[in-house]
């Protein structure tokens, strides 16, 4: 539940930022009759990233016996790919993302219901898209008595109304620390969930090999415990991994996490 919720929280505030500052751009431009205009972009969105959430839970539903475990750890790895590139790309963006969607505005032009719903579509469906995937993956990993969805549905709403505070000036964050820490941690999440993905296709035998266990703490962490609960709930933590889900695990988490931090750094130092 909590990796949901934080995951929720971040992927909405920046999704919330964008329309913050979209919003704030036309209030600028003395356009606030196209805040409407702005605001059908941003359900079409949202509705679209639920329905993706949904689509993904239909074919797994529906799926016969193998199929199931193939989305399972397809959609895994797809999300593991969305957050890591989400992760570095915000850390490079993030502070000339008001200039870019401001330069979309103009580009369209305020005139264009259609270009300006589209600029305010594109710009939350990314987020969108990239939650939707992660935490559906998140949450089946984590299994179904954690809470997951509870968690990230509490995120998105967190999220929505830093965001609204955000723009009235009432609330501030740094940001860049604020990206910075929970990026850190959602790479350890991406780490587990890969396992997962790993995991699935090694039940239907598509990666046939290293599937010996690794380690077995379930005598220590047995199923359905708090401390289980807790774990899966966050990192998607498995008791009992095979070889090849703990080998993916660090050669995902150790180098994607060193990059990271020395992408901070650099950033860090250009900014003093």
């Amino acid at each position: 539940m909590l990796a949901n919720y934080l995951i929720g929280i971040r992927e909405g505030l920046e999704a919330a930022l964008f329309v913050s500052i979209l919003v704030a751009y036309l209030v600028k431009l003395n356009q606030r009759e196209k805040l409407p205009t702005l605001f059908a972009g941003v359900i079409a969105a949202v509705l679209a990233s639920v329905g993706i959430g949904l689509l993904l839970t239909f074919l797994v539903t529906d799926a016969p016996e193998g199929i199931n475990e193939f989305i399972a750890g397809l959609a895994s790895f797809i999300a593991v790919g969305f957050v890591t590139w989400m992760i570095f790309w915000m850390a490079r963006q993030s502070k000339n993302l008001g200039g870019a969607l401001r330069g979309r505005v103009d580009k369209v032009g305020t005139s264009s219901a259609i270009g300006l719903a589209g600029v305010a579509f594109f710009a939350v469906i990314r987020e969108g898209a990239e939650t939707s995937v992660f935490i559906w993956s998140s949450t089946r990993a984590a299994g179904e008595g954690t809470n997951a969805a509870l968690g990230a549905v509490l995120g998105l709403l967190t999220a929505t109304v830093l965001g609204y505070l955000i723009y009235r000036g009432a609330v501030k964050i740094n940001l860049s620390k604020f990206f910075k820490y929970t990026g850190a941690f959602l790479i350890v999440v991406a780490a587990g969930i890969l396992a997962y993905g790993v995991h699935e296709w090694q039940e239907i035998g598509l990666l046939p090999f290293l599937t010996a266990t690794s380690y077995d703490v379930s005598n220590v962490v047995t199923e359905n415990s708090a401390l289980d609960l807790i774990l899966r709930g966050t990192i998607s933590f498995r008791s009992a991994p095979s070889q090849l889900e703990s080998l993916l695990w660090f050669v995902y988490a150790v180098p994607t996490a060193v990059l990271f931090a020395k992408s901070s750094k650099a950033k860090k130092a250009v900014a003093a």
